[in-house]
Parts: structure tokens; C-alpha cells; sequence
């Protein structure tokens, strides 16, 4: 029988963790050990761990790693697992009742040799409580129904793999202090095959205004060019913005107006997806809350664009820097 193991990183997580804990307690496959990575925190919330993990009936250990970024907390967290099969999860976050015992389903009934199946990707929900929050999960993050589980690379809030897996790609790129997981994924991918379950879904608040939604795609985007990863979606993205977008604006206004519908119509294109993914959201929302959240959607779509190419060229000339003083750490993938 598969040992599995839960692991997680924290770092200052008191005041929002016990959802995390709670959730653990309440699966209906329970791991057999959880293992926290801690980065420093200051608040007390390995103590608020160790408290909840007494009552456990599986053991939990609360690892001490000051100064960790995300990656090198999961590293040292798996290093120290005692499972073959690993479970990732991050603090912050809600797991549903069935999420691990779907997780391991594909392990269990994939039809194949116990040691064929290496990598299970589980799924992601928002858990919104704001009109912000409602219309940020509407602006960027995909449904269900968008997903093609032959491409979908999970997020380490939501995902399984054997401890095989991860020792065979080096573990998460300890360089990297974002996009680690990606990367990490898209090793996986080039030697193991995926298999996708979608009722393994972990909860998770979106972020709750525009500053924190900035900040937080402009580190996506800077660890983006940090692994030199996407360069085509980034390259499109700066000419949508720089010269597509200002070249039909200026025909507009100089040439003819029905150059107007051609930018509109790319307007439109642009937001149909978040819009038909806001429908099923505005049911709950009182009529002036849905006035605001349709405006919110584009406002926030472009400032998570502006985000991006303010970042990227960032972690691009961190990656040459680095690549100019013979770091390995300058480039994690191949052209």
C-alpha cells in the first residue's frame, strides 16, 4: 500500500490556515502524514500547526526552513516525506471533502504497472467572498469547461505526483521565486504523461484589489522572463498594446471611423470569455454590484496586461545577467 504524503509551505499563515487544517482533517482519504515546510514565520503559525496536528490522527511535522522561497520550502518538505506518492497544497486555500481521494484515483485505476502513473493534476476553483474578487475570477482564470486535460499544467495548490517523479526532473528550481511550479510541471510533462481529475479542487480567494492584482502578475511576469518561458504570448501582448491597438485608434481618427469597428471588434473578442464566465456569477449579485463587476472586468484584464509587460523584461534581463556570469540558473528551458 502507498504511503502518501501531504505537503505544504507557510510562511506568516495564522490568521488564514485554519481553513487549510480544517479542510485536511475533513477528507474522506486522509493523508498519511502532512508535512509543513515553515519560510520564518513570525506570527505564531507553526505553533497554530503543531496545536491542530496533535489532534490528528495521522503524525504532522512542522519543518523549519528561515529564509525559503516557495521551491526550496517544497523541496524541503518532500526530501523529508516518508510517502511515494506526494500531495501539494498551499496554505490559504480550501480543499473540498474529496479532493486527496480523488487525487489518488488515477494512481489506483489507471489500468497500468503501480509505477506507470506519476503526475496527477487536480483543479482550482475561486472562492470569492467580494464583487472584485467575483469579477477577477471572471477576468483570469479559466472554467472547467475551458480546460483541455491533455494540455492542463496544475498549479501546486492541486496536484499529485510519485517522489520518483520529482527526484527524476531535479525537484522545484530553487533559482526561481515564482513560476517554480510551472516549471516544474513542464519538466514533468517532457518525461511522464498527466493524467487530469477534475473533482480534486482546491479552493482559493482571488486576490482583492487592483494593487494586489498588479503586484502579483507582475511577479508572475517577471518569473516568466526569469525562466524564459512564453515568449510568443509576450511578444503579442506588446504588439496588441503598442502598436496594433494605437495604429487602428489613429486610422480612426484620421483615416476613416470604420476603422473604429475593427478595434472594437478586437475589444469584444477580447472580453467575451471573461464576460460568459461572469454570467453564471451575476445571479448573487445585487444590480448595482453587477454594474460594477462588468465594469471591473476589462479595468482589471488590462492592468493584469499592463502587469505583465512591466514585469517580463524584468526577470528577462535578471535571466541575461545571470546567463552572462555562467549562471545555471540563467536559463530552465529549452529554446
Amino acid at each position: 500500500m502507498r504511503i502518501v504524503s501531504l505537503i505544504v509551505t507557510v510562511k506568516n499563515e495564522a490568521a488564514v490556515i485554519d481553513g487549510l487544517l480544517q479542510s485536511i482533517s475533513a477528507q474522506t482519504r486522509l493523508p498519511d502524514e502532512v508535512v509543513i515546510s515553515d519560510g520564518g514565520s513570525t506570527d505564531g503559525t507553526a505553533q497554530v500547526v503543531e496545536a491542530w496536528g496533535a489532534r490528528q490522527p495521522f503524525p504532522v511535522r512542522v519543518l523549519a526552513g528561515p529564509g525559503a522561497n516557495i521551491a526550496q520550502g517544497r523541496n524541503i518538505a518532500i526530501r523529508a516525506a516518508q510517502g511515494d506518492l506526494i500531495a501539494s497544497t498551499d496554505a490559504g486555500v480550501r480543499l473540498a471533502p474529496r479532493w486527496l481521494q480523488e487525487l489518488l484515483v488515477p494512481f489506483d485505476e489507471s489500468g497500468q504497472p503501480p509505477d506507470t502513473q506519476h503526475v496527477v493534476a487536480g483543479f482550482f476553483l475561486p472562492d470569492a467572498h467580494t464583487v472584485f474578487e467575483v469579477a477577477m475570477s471572471a477576468a483570469v482564470l479559466p472554467s472547467l469547461a475551458e480546460v483541455d486535460p491533455q494540455k492542463f499544467l496544475p498549479s501546486s495548490r492541486s496536484v499529485a505526483f510519485t517522489k520518483k517523479a520529482w527526484q527524476t526532473v531535479g525537484g522545484y528550481p530553487e533559482s526561481l521565486d515564482y513560476c517554480e511550479d510551472l516549471v516544474f510541471d513542464l519538466a514533468l510533462k517532457r518525461q511522464f504523461v498527466f493524467a487530469f481529475a477534475p473533482q480534486a479542487v482546491a479552493y482559493f480567494r482571488p486576490r482583492g484589489s487592483l494593487r494586489a492584482f498588479f503586484r502579483q502578475y507582475y511577479l508572475y511576469a517577471r518569473g516568466d522572463g526569469k525562466a524564459d518561458l512564453w515568449r510568443r504570448r509576450h511578444a503579442i501582448r506588446y504588439l496588441t498594446y503598442c502598436a496594433v491597438a494605437p495604429l487602428l485608434l489613429a486610422l480612426g481618427m484620421g483615416q476613416s471611423p470604420l476603422w473604429f469597428i475593427a478595434l472594437g471588434a478586437g475589444a469584444v473578442a477580447y472580453g467575451f470569455t471573461p464576460y460568459r464566465r461572469l454570467r453564471s456569477s451575476l445571479r448573487r449579485l445585487k444590480p448595482t454590484e453587477r454594474l460594477y463587476a462588468l465594469w471591473l472586468v476589462p479595468l482589471i484584464r488590462v492592468t493584469g496586461d499592463i502587469a505583465k509587460m512591466a514585469g517580463y523584461p524584468v526577470g528577462v534581463l535578471w535571466r541575461l545577467r545571470h546567463r552572462a556570469r555562467g549562471s545555471e540558473s540563467g536559463r530552465f528551458l529549452p529554446s
